[in-house]
């Protein structure tokens, strides 16, 4: 049962996020504020940190910024504000591994939890290969060559998948429940549109065709 910390200052959303996901089967430990979050998310066997980035004492930006500076690996999802790009970005930069922005879905929130989880932490990370393309999956660049291609958290996740399954062709529901997990509201064709989100970055400008549709039985990376 895998062990979710939640950092928010809202005592009210927080007991019914907290309540909802002991009803999903997670073990939910709460903190209301920056430094009680950085001290509880530091405690062995935390699986993943939902941290709200306005918090008292110690911003979300700010716990995170630390956590990462002390090599902790435990992934990080960011609540934000809406409409608050500039958080997100910073949310990125300092080691965030998503954001979901308020007022939010339960199910969606649910969904990102567990497609978090199944990734892991950051620890042991190492980069994958395949052919000329390399990923680090923890800094969500890749590189062909010489050429470094930021990526966006799905985006990364979504190549990371592949790659691991390199040669292996991966369905599109195999794909919608590994990256997205069950998110009922989800467009119907969030799979194609991050693959060509992709392709514009890895294959378009390096004439490549790594990344390839096999008609009527889903995705296949390979070496181009």
């Amino acid at each position: 049962m895998a062990k979710i910390l939640l950092v928010e200052d809202e005592v009210s959303l927080a007991l019914t996020v907290a309540n909802g996901l002991k009803d999903q089967g997670f073990q939910v430990r709460v903190a209301h504020d920056g430094y009680e979050g950085f001290r509880l998310a530091k405690e062995p066997r935390v699986g993943l940190i939902v941290l709200d980035i306005m918090l008292p004492g110690l911003s979300g930006i700010e716990v995170c910024r630390r956590l990462r500076a002390d090599d902790l690996g435990t992934p990080i999802l960011m609540l934000t504000a809406r409409d608050a790009d500039a958080d997100e970005t910073e949310a990125l930069d300092v080691g965030a591994d998503d954001y979901l922005r308020k007022p939010f879905s339960f199910t969606v929130l649910v969904a990102r939890c567990k497609a978090l989880l199944r990734r892991g932490g950051r620890e042991g990370w190492s980069e994958l290969i395949v052919g000329d393309l390399v990923l680090d999956p923890s800094r969500r660049v890749a590189r062909r060559g010489n050429v470094q291609i930021h990526l966006s958290p799905r985006e990364t996740a979504l190549l990371e998948y592949l790659m691991r399954s390199r040669g292996q062709i991966r369905s599109k529901d195999e794909i919608l429940e590994r990256i997205w997990g069950e998110v009922e509201d989800r467009p119907t064709n969030i799979v194609e549109v991050y693959v060509g989100y992709l392709r514009k970055k890895l294959d378009q400008p390096f004439g490549t065709t790594t990344l390839r549709t096999i008609r009527g039985q889903g995705y296949l990376l390979e070496d181009s």
